[in-house]
């Protein structure tokens, strides 16, 4: 075997199977349902998928790696809204995200993430890579309202976002998710009253 077909089949070793990361993500996420953040191991993991955990560590280098895509797997459907009003789109994105938390698992798996990170740097580290993307990401709604002029120019979207997410965070981890429409309007109200041009 020459060393041109050597590294080609290396590559290909080396390549993430769809059909077997399918099978970890899935087995990762019944993992988690069962038995809890305490639970959740990669050993558990691999186990129930019937995949050799370097196979794991290869496409997720840590537990906090595949924490996170189960999660990011959960949330697909939290809401983003152009309402053309900021605090509407604020409320919306909040009430969505609330209620994805409440009837998914996903609530469950980020608060998993959330105590990995509290004694793993890896786990602080891949959070905070998650949390930046998010930031960014809800920021825009910030922006697009700066742009129509609802929103003070010195406004720093990034934080406003953050100022969202602390909220939405504190809710998840001390379990109350259940909010109605009225105390959510009126906390983003308050939020949107001190950013308003």
């Amino acid at each position: 075997m020459n060393a041109e077909t050597e590294a080609a089949r290396k590559s290909v070793g080396a390549r993430r199977s769809l059909e077997s990361s399918e099978a970890i993500l899935e087995a990762a996420e019944a993992v988690l349902v069962e038995a809890g953040h305490a639970g959740f191991s990669i050993e558990a993991v691999a186990r129930r998928a019937r995949a050799g955990k370097p196979t794991i560590y290869r496409w997720w280098p840590s537990k906090a790696a595949l924490l996170l895509e189960v999660y990011q797997r959960q949330k697909r459907d939290v809401d983003y809204p152009d309402t053309g009003n900021i605090e509407e789109d604020l409320f919306r994105f909040v009430r969505s995200l609330f209620v994805h938390w409440r009837q998914t698992p996903s609530g469950g798996i980020f608060r998993s993430l959330l105590a990995e990170a509290q004694a793993d740097p890896a786990a602080a580290e891949a959070l905070a890579g998650y949390a930046a993307g998010r930031r960014a990401h809800t920021g825009k709604l910030v922006e697009r309202a700066k742009a129509r002029g609802e929103v003070a120019d010195h406004v720093d979207p990034e934080q406003v976002a953050d100022m969202v997410a602390s909220y939405a965070w504190v809710h998840l981890l001390t379990g109350r998710l259940d909010e109605d429409d009225a105390t959510l309007r009126k906390a983003v109200r308050m939020l949107v009253d001190g950013i308003k041009a």
